[in-house]
């Protein structure tokens, strides 16, 4: 931004210039003969030039900082989407944890009336392997992400 600030600081100088010369222009233009108009119009030449490639440089940083604005939303879109992609994967990994949390404090108070049932440890058994499942996901959508976030980098080395 400081850039373009400068630039405009520039811009304005040089048109400022170029408008004390038009007036010296039309005060000289009858009084002091074709040599000093001609300075004056080389001058105005010298200064549109100027003017225009500071224009170009001031065009040139705007497209720079708008495609380097486009470039952080589309980063921003996907960070969103991965950490939406992480909520759901902690929100199974949750209520998983709680079912299993459930079915084991089923099986704690069978075993502690000495009423062995099959189908509790078998429930037990299966929210422990939905744990570790929900779990295993929750790990490699971190991974994803690390690596997502990764390859970009690795592509620039």
């Amino acid at each position: 931004m400081s850039d373009i600030s400068e630039l405009e600081r520039r811009i304005t100088a040089a048109l400022d210039r170029a408008a004390q010369a038009m007036d010296r222009l039309g005060v000289a233009g009858g009084s002091e003969g074709g040599a000093d108009a001609a300075a004056l119009m080389d001058e105005l030449e010298a200064e549109r030039v100027a003017n225009a490639q500071l224009e170009e440089r001031v065009r040139a940083i705007k497209e720079k900082q708008e495609t380097m604005v486009a470039g952080l939303e589309a980063q921003v879109a996907r960070l969103r989407a991965q950490v939406e992609s992480r909520d759901g994967e902690l929100s199974r990994l949750k209520a998983v944890g709680d079912e299993l949390r459930r079915s084991n404090q089923v099986l704690r108070e069978a075993n502690a009336s000495s009423l062995p049932d099959a189908g509790l440890v078998n429930a037990s058994l299966q929210s422990e392997l939905d744990a570790l499942r929900a779990a295993r996901a929750a790990d490699r959508a971190e991974i994803d992400d690390v690596l997502a976030t990764l390859n970009p980098i690795l592509k620039e080395a």
